[in-house]
């Protein structure tokens, strides 16, 4: 029995669909995709973040009414939210620790200063049954609740990712097909967040 040769052109077709067919199947675009899922998430950490920044400012001004004798801890706040708006670390440069460190340093003094003026709040019964002052604290516990929630779907992008850069096929897929790939960061726990704060009587 004699074998049939199909001509060259539709050899080189079924060959072109074939190694086509096998590429998205093997998992190809999981790099790009999975790159792009976690810059979507970071996205929304700065959303989040950039949503606490803008909450600081009405705040910091109802307290000063309240409590003019307060005036450092609201400086410390201040200036906290200008250093945190200072620095960003856009979805291009996730992948620089140092830069990555520093953002995630600067939103952590704030989240200090923060606490700071919202345990001075404690003093002042009148500011703590303003209207603003309650609706603010409200709007602000909310935001850190989102920013908690758009931190961990980050970290579970950036694993996903990650973890992709790092495993076979997805390691010599990015190899060979995105050389420019590099891990991205992702959030470390606070100095000291380990340890149970002290509670004095």
């Amino acid at each position: 029995m004699k074998a049939v040769l199909l001509p060259t052109r539709i050899r080189v077709a079924l060959t072109g669909m074939l190694l086509a067919f096998g590429l998205s199947a093997c998992g190809v675009n999981n790099v790009p995709t999975l790159q792009e899922q976690a810059k979507a998430a970071w996205s929304e950490v700065q959303n989040q973040y950039q949503r606490r920044a803008d909450l600081i400012p009405n705040l910091v001004e109802t307290v000063k009414g309240f409590a003019q004798q307060e005036r450092e801890v609201l400086t410390q706040v201040t200036e906290a939210r200008a250093k945190a708006t200072q620095i960003h670390v856009d979805a291009s440069t996730v992948t620089d620790p140092e830069k990555f460190r520093q953002f995630q340093e600067a939103q952590n003094q704030l989240s200090g200063a923060l606490g700071r003026l919202l345990a001075t709040v404690e003093r002042y019964p009148e500011l703590k049954s303003n209207a603003n002052f309650l609706a603010l604290q409200s709007q602000l516990e909310g935001t850190e609740n989102r920013i908690a929630v758009a931190r961990r779907d980050y970290i579970a992008s950036v694993q996903a990712y990650n973890t992709e850069l790092r495993t076979i096929p997805g390691r010599w897929i990015a190899a060979v097909v995105y050389p420019d790939a590099k891990p991205m960061e992702t959030f470390t726990a606070t100095a000291g967040s380990d340890r149970p704060p002290e509670v004095k009587f």
